[in-house]
């Protein structure tokens, strides 16, 4: 495809929707994520805000490792020491990008930076031409574009296209702007900056009004080439617009858009999984392409019509997302190399054979508790496998609770702790406050419990529940997850992810030091 023809997805899961309060993903969290992206062909990905932390910066620098295929980026205001760290964490990219960005709102001018638009163009310039020294791909954002008054816009973007930055992104930074007036915002920049010939335009969408995708893909059609999206949407307040919405309405609106992805469509529900799982944040059932019931049909005259055929109330395919037509796959009685084939279906692949031993080993454990093993199943237990470092500090060895009616719900937990088993009892209001009490009484996190949250993995009584634990540590937020057909155990072992992630050194304060 030629560059006109050509939409690049530039996913920012790792950055802006990490801004999401409570979705802090460590270094090797971040990892996994990027190689998904990767196996998706993602043409972007942005890792993170190498200045936000030593943990950020580490978190990008591993990424930019680990992917090769796509263009890794990072984050950087428009000074110096964000520029020069976001350069060093870059250097082992195969393909690196420097975004950086200043504020170009008469609001944000005034009030956040106190710039006169002269000081603002000059350091924009500045910003782009240190990145340059760095690597040839630079992007440059004017922050806070959607209330940016034109002619300013045009004449900052003419100057850093003239500096060196071959992408100029467009945000919606507040969710402000309504489809056809972003769309015809797009259209007079490429129309009215001299040098727009010389850069790909991009657009960073917000959600705050529900547009975030309406806006990207209107702007789309008025000429941009880039979309920054993250998965399910992701991202702090209202969220990004959702990379497979914007994705698969270009792909199902080929009548429309002048333009194609490169992606992999049928891995994206195995992304959308991952992200929900490390994040804990759950996809609502009504959400489109990725939601449970996207694909569902309640009403009888839309089953009729399905049955007959499936284009009556289908735009798409399931299966072209990454929805299997069959779900029930495994049984106890089903071998390492199906589990791997199935897996590798699933768009799920390992590193080592380390790994995919202690997904078979947690594979067989569930079949001995439940007869069929769905889909769904397999993505949550390849999850917890992935979040096991093998070296915990703390590990969860027995569990029993009590609980009757007219008695005080207790529990006897016996973890490894720091080398050694440790035993404790605890009452509690519940089996699962007690079971959270008995755990605090030997770690003495000092941590508080800011979500508690519980989701059915499938149907049926014998299915697995999802438990998603959030923990608060002086700002550091970290997000647990566990996942059993006994919820207390389930509960427990989120306890744990969580305590055993807030004590690591990468944990790290939520990440504002700035948006786009």
């Amino acid at each position: 495809m030629s560059s006109q023809d050509k939409l690049i997805i530039f996913d920012t899961t790792l950055r802006d929707g990490e801004q999401s309060p409570g979705a802090s993903m460590t270094r090797d969290e971040k990892v996994r994520i990027a190689k998904a992206l990767e196996r998706m062909r993602v043409d972007v990905i942005e890792a993170g805000f190498p200045i936000a932390s030593p943990g950020d910066f580490a978190a990008v620098q591993a990424v930019a490792r680990a992917v090769s295929d796509s263009t890794v980026c990072g984050l950087a205001r428009a000074l110096d020491k964000d520029i020069d760290r976001a350069g060093e964490a870059l250097k082992p990219a195969v393909s690196g990008r420097i975004h950086t960005f200043i504020a170009t709102s008469p609001i944000h001018m005034k009030m956040k930076l106190r710039m006169e638009p002269q000081q603002v163009i000059e350091q924009a310039v500045r910003a782009v031409k240190r990145a340059r020294q760095y690597t040839d791909n630079v992007e440059f954002s004017p922050e806070d574009a959607g209330r940016s008054e034109t002619d300013f816009l045009c004449r900052v973007l003419e100057a850093v296209i003239e500096a060196g930055a071959n992408t100029v992104n467009i945000p919606d930074t507040v969710g402000y702007n309504l489809p056809h007036q972003f769309g015809e915002l797009i259209r007079t920049l490429i129309e009215r900056v001299p040098n727009s010939d010389k850069a790909v335009f991009s657009v960073h969408c917000h959600n705050d009004l529900g547009l975030a995708v309406g806006n990207s893909l209107s702007a789309v059609l008025n000429g941009a080439r880039q979309v920054e999206c993250t998965i399910n949407g992701l991202g702090e307040r209202a969220g990004n617009a959702a990379l497979e919405e914007v994705v698969m309405s270009v792909q199902t609106r080929q009548d429309i858009f002048p333009c194609k992805t490169d992606l992999d469509t049928t891995r994206i529900m195995t992304c959308s999984r991952l992200v929900s799982g490390i994040t804990g944040f759950a996809v609502q059932p009504n959400k489109a392409i990725v939601g449970a019931n996207a694909f569902a049909h309640e009403s009888g005259i839309h089953q009729d019509g399905v049955l007959k055929s499936r284009e009556t109330y289908e735009i798409m395919r399931a299966q072209d997302v990454g929805w299997a037509a069959n779900r029930i796959v495994l049984g106890k009685h089903s071998g390492r190399n199906a589990f791997r084939t199935r897996l590798k279906d699933l768009g799920i692949e390992f590193d080592s054979e380390e790994e995919l031993n202690n997904a078979f080993s947690r594979f067989k454990d569930l079949a001995d508790k439940k007869h069929e093993i769905f889909d769904e199943d397999l993505q949550a237990l390849v999850t917890e496998s992935g979040q096991e470092s093998g070296n915990e500090w703390l590990k969860l060895v027995a569990l029993k609770v009590c609980s009757e009616t007219g008695e005080t719900p207790h529990a006897d937990v016996t973890l490894w702790l720091d080398g050694e088993e440790q035993q404790v009892s605890c009452s509690g209001s519940g089996p699962v406050d007690a079971s959270f009490k008995a755990i605090e009484a030997l770690v003495n996190s000092g941590t508080e419990l800011e979500l508690y949250s519980v989701n059915n993995i499938t149907s049926g009584t014998d299915s697995q529940g999802e438990v998603t634990v959030r923990l608060n540590l002086d700002g550091r937020i970290v997000n647990g997850q566990g996942a059993d057909t006994d919820i207390v155990i389930a509960s427990a072992k989120a306890y744990i992810n969580a305590v055993n992630k807030i004590i690591q050194p990468e944990s790290r304060a939520h990440p504002q030091l700035g948006d786009v």
